[in-house]
């Protein structure tokens, strides 16, 4: 048995998408995300858990 038989045979191009965010993200997702991180961070200082 060869190498080229013993490998499996798929498609060369197929891609699996698992439902994250797309390639080309808007900037007001990444604007929310870091108002989100922000907001978490500021959070956590009052709160005195840091």
């Amino acid at each position: 048995m060869t190498a080229d038989s013993a490998a499996p045979t798929a498609p060369a191009r197929t891609l699996v998408r698992t439902g994250g965010p797309k390639d080309g993200s808007s900037w007001l997702e990444h604007v929310l995300g870091w108002t989100l991180v922000v907001v978490v961070a500021m959070f956590v200082t009052q709160v005195g858990w840091l």
